[in-house]
């Protein structure tokens, strides 16, 4: 369905339904992205509509009941207080929208190369349900180059609309951090590019009606580049310090010790802290889509698959320190061994397991011969996930000085602050640290924690 109506004016009508607050705001993607950017929107008085193909969280949204640790109860029952809200799994719920925020996953394959069924079939799904008018803007993190190469082509073919002249396509990376006490949604500055300068001042003006700064760049591929970007150096120099950890702990020096003295720098140092492996949905991820690109234009790069490397290799270094150490000091071997690994989660605080080491911990102790149990206050259960679906349905165990000294050695994957480290301190024969968790009881109990 072609418009007759010139770009400037769904330009300006645009701008003044985000002006008035009467403007509908949809964002396609529930999960840890999608949903405070709905509940951002809806608490600015927008007119919100959610879609996901995941009819559990349509049904735990419509019951008031939240998904995400630290998103509240109170906050999803707001959205049903009023009529300025409707969800569901139906594509046809989106006709109405005049802004579509699309934050769909953006996994790697089993090969490590970027997999944009997610994104494809999202643009496949709502294109023939699309109108004129409407700012349509990815936030999945990606290479650059996809917004323009694939995202746009199936929706101009799919509803016969023109980009920049009936619809209007932009990027804005995600910059979640889950439940970061600091900074939430609405207080993290938002990068916006886009195809052309109508669809750059809509999304921008929209934006800027929930977050406090909006830094518009030259196109969507620039705003790609600027999400890698955060990611690899993150990624980069959590190796660096991974690496510097294993040189460190040789020559007999605590790399934490390190780090804490080297930060009080005023200038020239950021501090990076290492850990058993990467985890969440960006870090061990992002770096391998712009790997990826490269080879398109003939380049390597060596920098980043070298960081990827060192840090994918973490977890075998945890385990082999863990092996060490039950030989050294309780003569046992990891073979038959009983290990408590705590925390799921892949980092402190949060539910959120995506790309947690704490599941190769236990693949590779498993492997060796060892018996493993978890413990997670945040993670009473472990989901199905895609890379690790054998491990669904393990439950978490009871948290008590009995429970914890029936196993040969724990190992600390996640470092929560509502676990009381003294009952493990107490209780527990060894203790693998791998997040420096232990600290304050390093002088009195040194002999049974090892640093890892």
């Amino acid at each position: 369905m072609l418009s007759t109506v010139d770009s400037s004016a769904h330009e300006q009508a645009f701008l003044q339904k985000i002006e008035d607050r009467s403007a509908s705001i949809a964002v396609i993607g529930l999960g840890y992205v999608g949903l405070p950017l709905l509940l951002g929107f809806h608490k600015l008085g927008f007119k919100t509509i959610g879609f996901d193909t995941d009819e559990t969280k349509i049904e735990a949204l419509a019951s008031g009941k939240s998904y995400i640790g630290h998103i509240s109860e109170a906050d999803i029952k707001s959205l049903g207080s009023n009529d300025r809200y409707v969800a569901g799994t139906d594509p046809h719920i989106l006709n109405n929208a005049d802004a579509i925020l699309i934050c769909v996953p953006t996994p790697l394959t089993a090969h490590r190369e970027p997999d944009l069924t997610y994104v494809r079939q999202t643009a496949e799904a709502i294109a023939p349900h699309i109108r004129a008018g409407q700012l349509i803007v990815l936030e999945s993190t990606t290479y650059p180059g996809t917004t323009r190469e694939e995202l746009l082509p199936i929706l101009s073919e799919g509803s016969g609309l023109k980009s920049q002249q009936d619809i209007f396509i932009a990027f804005s990376p995600e910059r979640e951090d889950p439940g970061n006490p600091v900074y939430s949604t609405a207080k993290i500055p938002k990068v916006v590019g886009a195809e052309g300068a109508a669809a750059l001042k809509m999304a921008g003006d929209l934006y800027a009606a929930l977050v406090p700064q909006v830094v518009r760049v030259s196109s969507c591929d620039t705003a790609e580049a600027v999400k890698l970007t955060e990611n690899i150096f993150r990624a980069v120099n959590i190796a660096l310090v991974n690496e510097l950890k294993v040189i460190y702990a040789a020559m007999g020096v605590d790399v934490w010790e390190v780090i804490e003295a080297a930060k009080t720098k005023p200038f020239g140092f950021m501090p990076f802290y290492p850990g058993p492996g990467l985890g969440g949905h960006c870090i061990p991820i992002d770096p391998f889509y712009l790997t990826w690109k490269a080879r398109e234009y003939d380049y390597s790069t060596r920098f980043i698959e070298l960081a990827g490397e060192i840090n994918r290799n973490m977890p075998a270094h945890v385990v082999s320190n863990l092996a060490s150490s039950l030989s050294i000091k309780q003569k046992k071997a990891l073979n038959g061994a009983r290990i408590l690994l705590i925390g799921a989660a892949y980092k402190k605080n949060v539910e959120d397991i995506r790309e947690s080491p704490s599941f190769v911990l236990i693949r590779l102790l498993e492997e060796a011969g060892a018996s493993v149990d978890y413990y997670d206050p945040h993670v009473p259960e472990l989901p199905r996930t895609r890379e690790h679906p054998e491990y669904a349905g393990r439950r978490s165990v009871t948290w008590d000085a009995a429970t914890i000294a029936n196993y040969d050695a724990s190992l600390i994957s996640t470092d929560h602050d509502a676990i009381d480290w003294s009952m493990l301190v107490e209780n527990s024969p060894l203790i693998v640290d791998t997040r420096n968790a232990l600290k304050a009881f390093a002088e009195s109990h040194g002999d049974r924690i090892v640093k890892s």
